[in-house]
């Protein structure tokens, strides 16, 4: 299979990778914060592991396509006789650098140009600004190799279903709408947040992390609430309470 030069079906294509890894990633998140990330979410409670309202992490989206173009192509980028120990140990290596690659820039993104901070790896060895660090490219490795021998076959059997039908481009699109809505409505609770955050100090950006530790909401179902006006003021609320709050108490999530 090659992909023909049909720059329509190819967006088509890459957008149907993107929200696929994109919901796939948001349920990974969700499952590990519920049951895993104790020091982040201690009650155990349903969380939702995403900035954007949705179920869907934009990281994990880019991740899935770039993962899908490195396998597609990957006797291109090795140069090594495929099938063997050292092409294998090559692609995930590759794959797990491209991810945390993924990851920073993403993270500095949002750290620099929102004042916020998605995720916080400070307190993990050998961290970078505490965007990336050795202990989570290494579990970029281990979810990179499942993707690469476990989920590839079926991720190109859907793409090659999704080819002959296009039809089905009618749902990319409705998501596709969907997420742009989502993004306006986050940037928008993002920018408010970004300015409050500046009057209180500059230098420093708001941890999102202990952000949702005082919006979080019991139930899955609450994510998905209109965008209602009313709805918006209480989040703006929420955010205006939170940020209001020295630096040092922030810092505690208190």
């Amino acid at each position: 299979m090659k992909f023909e030069p049909n720059a329509y079906k190819n967006f088509v294509v890459i957008a149907f990778l993107f929200f696929v890894g994109s919901i796939i990633g948001w349920v990974l998140e969700l499952f590990y914060r519920k049951f895993f990330a104790r020091n982040q979410n201690p009650q155990k409670r349903w969380v939702n592991p995403g900035f954007l309202t949705g179920p869907w992490l934009p990281v994990y989206g880019f991740g899935a396509t770039a993962l899908f173009v490195l396998s597609f192509y990957e006797s291109d980028i090795t140069k090594i006789d495929a099938g063997g120990a050292p092409h294998y140990a090559l692609m995930i290596v590759f794959m797990a650098l491209i991810m945390t690659a993924i990851e920073f820039v993403a993270g500095i993104i949002f750290i620099k140009g929102m004042k916020l901070r998605l995720w916080d790896y400070t307190e993990e060895w050998g961290n970078l600004w505490g965007i990336i660090c050795p202990k989570y490219t290494f579990f970029w490795a281990l979810l990179s190799a499942a993707y690469y021998f476990f989920l590839f076959p079926p991720f190109l059997d859907l793409v090659l279903w999704f080819i002959e039908h296009p039809w089905f481009s009618f749902v990319v699109g409705t998501l596709f709408g969907f997420f742009m809505v989502d993004c306006a409505f986050s940037l928008r609770l993002g920018t408010v947040l970004r300015k409050k955050a500046m009057q209180i100090d500059k230098a420093s950006a708001i941890n999102v992390q202990k952000l949702q530790t005082v919006l979080r909401q019991d139930r899955v179902t609450k994510f998905f609430s209109g965008h209602s006006e009313s709805f918006l003021s209480q989040k703006l609320q929420s955010f205006e309470d939170f940020v209001s709050r020295s630096p040092a108490k922030m810092n505690e999530g208190e």
